[in-house]
């Protein structure tokens, strides 16, 4: 299988086509609702600081159900944990249009959560698993581009559905019903080692997490997605609303066009990384990112927001990929799963804190306070990512 695989060209391998799939099922659950909040919020009653519960509750079994999915997929098999996750992620998702009330949103949406909780970690864990070297690197690329097309075609698709009906977005996430039926019969499956009992297992995790340079991968990963759901992906639209009045059409089509830029520049990370060290790519971004936020409260022309939305998605394209190329580097095969687990819980913890934290920023310092506090964040990063990075 693995000399196979070096064989066939990367964007050809059916196995990277299935990872696809897994990566657009899994974004969809925050991108196809954020251009939506608006009207949910008003749909159902619920106040702007409140309404990003939506994004915390999907987070949180995340923080919960990831390390042990991850240990279960090490020690069973990536298919055996994957293919349940997508069923019940698109059955929970599919049913969330069907509700009437907040609360019966909210528990949906933690049960979809529950079923995400997977996701992230098999699509990055089996690029590990099936590519080595560059061509690792321009797999991951390549991933992180259709991340990021989905993350545009899905809030352009769910503003359009919100501007119909407020649950219409939800109707997306069946999607990940004939995912899972694909991957069940054409996913390679990839060998298990059973070498290590349980005690060395988790001391060799252990012994991986606490360095410097994965400790600091970890923090710049939790300080990325501070930024992305709670600044960008809860409270930009919310600042087009209040400032500008746009549609949440316009709200996802300029979101899409982010993540379209977010999509060609991930596609080169492996030329990039032929070029630059990860490391470096990194810390740009933090730069960019720092920069963006500072601007979003400046604009007065709703055409001018352009200019930072696009540096955004730029800054994304190199940030996230070279993130997961340089933690997926740092692991082997038996314990890979696990340790990512470690990268998903906390992405989902910053997920989950993101639009709790940016909610009281809002509340008490309104949506100029919220952007700037987001600035401040890309300080911290610029910090973490130049000193815990350094070769």
């Amino acid at each position: 299988m693995e000399a196979s695989n070096q064989e066939i060209p990367v964007l050809k391998n059916k196995n990277l086509h299935i990872i696809f799939g897994i990566t657009l099922s899994a974004v969809m659950g925050v991108s196809s609702i954020a251009p939506a909040l608006p009207v949910i919020s008003r749909a159902l009653d619920v106040s702007t600081d409140q309404i990003g519960y939506l994004i915390t509750v999907f987070a949180l079994p995340g923080i919960l159900l990831t390390p042990f999915l991850g240990v279960l997929a090490d020690r069973f098999g990536r298919k055996r944990i994957l293919i349940p996750s997508l069923f019940l992620y698109g059955i929970a998702g599919f049913m969330c249009a069907f509700t009437s009330t907040y609360s019966e949103l909210l528990w949906l949406r933690f049960f979809q959560g529950a079923g995400s909780a997977a996701l992230g970690v098999m699509n990055v864990t089996l690029i590990g698993d099936l590519f080595e070297g560059n061509r690792r690197a321009t797999a991951m690329g390549y991933n992180g581009s259709v991340l990021s097309v989905g993350t545009a075609i899905y809030p352009a698709i769910g503003g359009v559905l919100a501007s119909i009906a407020w649950n219409y977005p939800f109707l997306l996430s069946i999607i990940a019903i004939p995912v899972a039926i694909y991957a069940m019969f054409y996913l390679d499956p990839v060998p298990i080692s059973i070498n290590l009992d349980l005690r060395e297992y988790f001391q060799k995790i252990k012994d991986r997490i606490f360095t410097t340079k994965v400790l600091g991968l970890f923090s710049c990963v939790f300080l990325t997605f501070l930024i992305l759901y709670g600044g960008y992906i809860t409270y930009l639209p919310i600042l087009l609303d209040e400032d500008f009045g746009v549609t949440s059409t316009v709200i996802g089509l300029m979101l899409s066009g982010s993540s379209l830029i977010t999509a060609y520049t991930s596609s080169k990370l492996g030329a990039l990384t032929k070029r630059f060290s990860e490391q470096y790519l990194i810390l740009t971004a933090a730069v960019l990112y720092t920069i963006i936020f500072l601007t979003f409260p400046l604009i007065e022309n709703i055409w001018y927001m352009a200019i930072p939305i696009s540096i955004f998605g730029l800054a994304q394209g190199i940030n996230i990929p070279s993130l997961l190329n340089l933690l997926t580097s740092e692991v082997p095969s038996e314990f890979r799963a696990a340790f990512l687990a470690v990268n998903w819980v906390v992405i989902r913890a910053s997920q989950t804190v993101a639009p709790v934290l940016l909610g009281l920023m809002y509340l008490y310092f309104g949506i100029n306070g919220t952007l700037y506090f987001t600035a401040g964040v890309g300080i911290l990063f610029i910090i973490v990512a130049f000193f815990a990075l350094k070769r």
